[in-house]
């Protein structure tokens, strides 16, 4: 497919759905009546359950704390695993962060029985669920989602959840960004942004810079911002305190950028008075924040903030209808007129100085992801299929090791290689698979793979195989290499990050009957791809015992070492290791004799393996 054809495929698929359809306005109907209430209000509307947050509710920017960013470990446990989580599978980066004093009002509200009651009761018959807001009340509405898609997916459910925002203020770092990014939840958000409302820019300054106006001025503000009795004076400066930060945040280069603590994520949905556009990357969202902010006047800033039910009113014809061009002649290239109709849409195509960076902004957020989600699929199944040969070959060498004289198996013949070319070449095709799935990986957390994918059954098994098949391989290569002594054992300190993610896939599958039937004959590869890694820490425990002194510390050991033989009795009797594991010369071998034999001479527990020591399990 050429590239021209899907110009901002996904998020103009989800503005044109949520435009073509009753959502928007139903959702803004809420909203409207959620303002007007004060109070959390819900609905079900042709079997769409939605709950709507107030915009008028002012969260305690009084006390000094909550203008600070707060982490997302702090709530209470199980509130937001699936972030929480992945923040520990990447604890080199900042962990995610929201804005406090949105954080502790939706707590406030998560706490209350009655909430939780009116929540779960709306959507207990509903097909789906729309979370949505107006002002603070989106920021909260957002959180709200996010708990909803946390709790969903504890329970396995599948019932779809959109979250969609009006002028909503950004809620988190741009760590809580990518944590979104990688549980694939990024789609599920859809925030509307009028052009000139400065509320959704609000938090692209500096909370000190804010912090400093508080606790009077922001919150007096606020109430008048939100009951329509704004200030001229206080208008004029709160908004030529944000201005120059919007500026200085969308900025890429030079002395004058400003790292915003805040990170906008999903879908930005910008409205004009000439059409609408919507993107989905981060970068290009604060850009366009930056760029359609630059034509407003204080009063048009709080006006906008306030009309958003005239934008929605006019969402279905102005995103359904045939675009003509009001600007000369259209581009002949198609890609280029795509661009100068997004331009144009978003209301800066008469605006010279700005219609050139708008444009390029729009191609940033394409260059992103140059092409949708299902040929990047498409491209690695491709790629995967070339990967064959690799893991042929590693397979030989496994076929190879298992009938040598040696009878050491594939895990020890691996770890215990010299300079062979046959040597070299399988570590080779083991760092080439491994490039491959990192990849995979990167792009699924990358937002570049359908949503679906890891869920596939096709890459399911393929992640499972290969970790089966090579994750002995750089265990054996973790301990030949000595990293063990330097950086602690496999399993706490070595095991690489894609392992622990197909582990996930391999558990969240769809398990067949056929699949619980016990085994007549050993597995192909052993079950447990950390198999060797638990011999190893197993040996080590063995060789500590032997020179423990202090009986605490050994009962603490000998605790350990009856574990692990309980767990690889399980596992050779019923048949989940590989013929590899139960060679003359394994390490597993080897280390059960050891270990008997000390048994034997310290008389301190009967040998566990009466079977396979006596060879009636040995093939």
């Amino acid at each position: 497919m050429d590239a021209e054809t899907s110009l901002f495929e996904s998020s103009e698929m989800l503005a044109t759905f949520i435009s073509s359809t009753p959502v928007l306005q139903d959702s803004w109907r809420l909203c409207s009546l959620a303002n007007t209430s004060a109070s959390v209000v819900t609905d079900q509307v042709r079997g769409i359950a939605y709950v709507a947050f107030s915009g008028t509710i002012m969260p305690p920017l009084a006390d000094p704390s909550c203008a600070n960013l707060e982490a997302l470990d702090r709530p209470p446990d199980g509130l937001f695993p699936p972030l929480q989580q992945r923040h520990a599978q990447h604890q080199h980066e900042d962990p995610p962060m929201l804005h406090a004093a949105i954080l502790h009002h939706f707590l406030s509200l998560y706490t209350s029985p009655a909430f939780l009651n009116q929540i779960l009761t709306v959507i207990e018959k509903s097909k789906a669920v729309v979370m949505t807001g107006h002002s603070m009340g989106g920021a909260v509405a957002s959180l709200s989602a996010l708990w909803l898609l946390s709790h969903l997916q504890s329970t396995s459910s599948s019932l779809p959840v959109l979250c969609i925002t009006f002028g909503s203020p950004l809620l988190g770092n741009e760590a809580l960004s990518r944590a979104i990014l990688r549980e694939r939840w990024a789609g599920n958000f859809c925030h509307v942004v009028s052009n000139h409302d400065f509320v959704p820019r609000l938090f692209l300054a500096p909370l000190p810079s804010l912090s400093t106006q508080q606790p009077h001025f922001v919150r007096q503000f606020w109430h008048l911002l939100m009951t329509s009795l704004q200030s001229v004076s206080e208008t004029i400066q709160l908004f030529r305190s944000v201005l120059p930060f919007v500026q200085a945040s969308a900025a890429t280069t030079g002395e004058g950028r400003v790292k915003s603590p805040f990170s906008p994520f999903g879908n930005y949905l910008f409205f004009s008075e000439e059409g609408a556009v919507c993107v989905n990357d981060a970068a290009a969202a604060v850009k366009m924040l930056e760029l359609m902010f630059t034509t407003a006047s204080p009063g048009s800033s709080i006006e906008d903030h306030l009309k958003y039910g005239d934008y929605v009113g006019k969402a279905s014809w102005q995103l359904l209808m045939r675009k003509s061009f009001t600007q000369g002649e259209p581009p002949e290239s198609s890609y280029e007129a795509g661009v100068a109709l997004a331009v144009q849409s978003c209301g800066l195509a008469r605006q010279e100085s700005i219609a050139g960076p708008a444009k390029d902004c729009l191609k940033m957020a394409k260059r992103v992801n140059p092409l949708p989600p299902h040929l990047n699929s498409a491209n690695l199944a491709i790629t995967l299929s070339k990967n064959v040969p690799y893991r042929a070959q590693i397979e030989w060498f496994k076929a190879s090791c298992d009938k040598s004289d040696d009878q050491m198996g594939y895990y020890d013949s691996f770890k215990l290689r010299g300079a062979s070319k046959k040597g070299a070449k399988i570590n080779m095709n083991r760092c080439l698979l491994a490039g491959f799935w990192d990849n995979v990986i990167y792009m699924l957390e990358s937002n570049q793979l359908p949503h679906d994918f890891n869920k596939r059954a096709k890459w399911v098994n393929a992640s499972q195989f290969y970790k089966l098949l090579v994750e002995p391989l750089d265990i054996a290569e973790y301990y030949r290499t000595g990293k063990h002594r330097t950086q602690g054992h496999y399993l706490k300190n070595g095991r690489e990050k894609r392992y622990e993610i197909f582990d996930r896939w391999w558990k969240g599958r769809e398990v067949g009957d056929e699949e619980n039937n016990k085994r007549t004959s050993y597995a192909s590869l052993t079950q447990d791809s950390c198999f060797w890694a638990r011999v190893e820490e197993a040996k080590d425990w063995l060789d500590q015992v032997r020179s423990e002194s202090d009986t605490g510390r050994s009962d603490m050991l000998w605790q350990d070492i009856d574990r692990f033989e309980s767990y690889a009795t399980r596992l050779v009797e019923n048949k989940e290791v590989s013929i590899d594991v139960l060679a003359k010369n394994s390490s597993f071998t080897l280390l059960m004799e050891e270990l008997q034999d000390f048994k034997k001479k310290t008389q301190q527990f009967p040998p566990q393996f009466p079977a396979f020591w006596n060879e009636e399990m040995v093939p």
